[in-house]
């Protein structure tokens, strides 16, 4: 009895110190600061936007930014996970560093957590001090529409900041390719938890809609040219004259405007600004002096401008602006 009683006591002793060391080994891994901030890390990694953002918990959005990036959709591909630092400060805080790859670029975050108390009575919880939630402020120019990471989006507030939020760290890849309109990429690093980071996407005309209004202008001057008329109605050319004429004026464009495109006072509306072009008018007149006929056989120069706005369909509508 005596010598079973030994055996349990060894044994008993023998468990109790491996779940000492294993609490003691979880406590300094797993439930340290650092092995949070790496759980955190690693929900990120799988792109569980719903585990991050169990893990941060409460946070403020004072502008009320959209959240529409935090999901897996638009979430960036974070690898080489690797702890830096792990440094206390006052009053318990827990400043850890950790380096990473964020779609391939380098990047570097330093995170404050803090021991909440224990789970199990046995294992310290934490929190992050600043939520790792950024806000990317975005401007678009030239157009509302845009991506990010491949996520179709539409500014409230084109040619002014929008605000959206996003998970520290992450890169977010700007971008706008539509059927008329393009932009230079704009990748955005978000490194710094609670961070604001502001960017600009600069939108604009692409060939093809160059092409396509081109095409417009020249048929809208073109039909312009067919009225028999000293001052075409609603065109952008006409010529005075002081004698009467006794035949029907022929029109025809001899230089057409070369189109250029600017934005305009609203987001999605294109201007071509006022360009030179040069018309001919053919027509006989008689002298209202001496009777005498002659020929009005002179090039008439004109500026134009036309404004340019998109239609259901991909289509184009253009209209001169006088």
């Amino acid at each position: 009895m005596r010598r079973e009683l030994i055996t349990w006591s060894v044994v008993a002793a023998i468990l109790l110190g491996a779940f000492g060391l294993t609490v003691l080994v979880l406590n300094n891994t797993v439930y340290n600061a650092s092995g949070f901030v790496r759980s955190y890390l690693d929900t990120l990694a799988r792109k569980d936007a719903a585990g991050a953002l169990e893990m941060i918990g409460a946070y403020d959005n004072p502008d009320e930014a959209s959240d529409t990036l935090l999901r897996r959709a638009a979430m960036s591909e974070l690898t080489d996970i690797r702890l830096t630092s792990d440094i206390e400060v006052e009053g318990g805080v827990h400043k850890v560093t950790f380096t990473y790859k964020a779609d391939g670029a380098p990047g570097r975050t330093t995170f404050e957590v803090k021991a909440t108390g224990l789970a199990f009575g046995l294992f310290p919880s934490w929190e992050f001090v600043t939520g790792p939630l950024s806000t990317m402020y975005v401007t678009v120019v030239g157009d509302a529409r845009f991506s990010a990471n491949g996520i179709d989006l539409v500014s409230p507030t084109p040619n002014d900041p929008a605000g959206y939020l996003v998970f520290t760290p992450s890169s977010i890849r700007l971008n706008h390719d539509t059927t008329y309109l393009d932009a230079e990429p704009v990748t955005v690093s978000v490194a710094d938890a609670g961070a604001s980071v502001p960017t600009a996407l600069m939108v604009k005309p692409n060939a093809l809609m160059l092409e396509r209004v081109q095409e417009q202008v020249d048929d809208i001057l073109d039909t312009c040219a067919t009225q028999q008329v000293l001052m075409p109605t609603g065109c952008p050319f006409g010529q005075s004259m002081g004698n009467r004429i006794i035949t029907a004026p022929a029109w025809s464009i001899v230089q057409y405007p070369q189109v250029s495109l600017r934005a305009g006072d609203r987001s999605g509306d294109w201007i071509v600004p006022s360009t030179p072009a040069t018309a001919h008018l053919v027509v006989d007149v008689r002298s209202l002096f001496d009777g005498s006929v002659s020929t009005f056989d002179e090039d008439v120069p004109f500026s134009v401008s036309y404004s340019v706005a998109f239609l259901p369909g991909d289509e184009l509508l253009v209209t001169t602006r006088f």
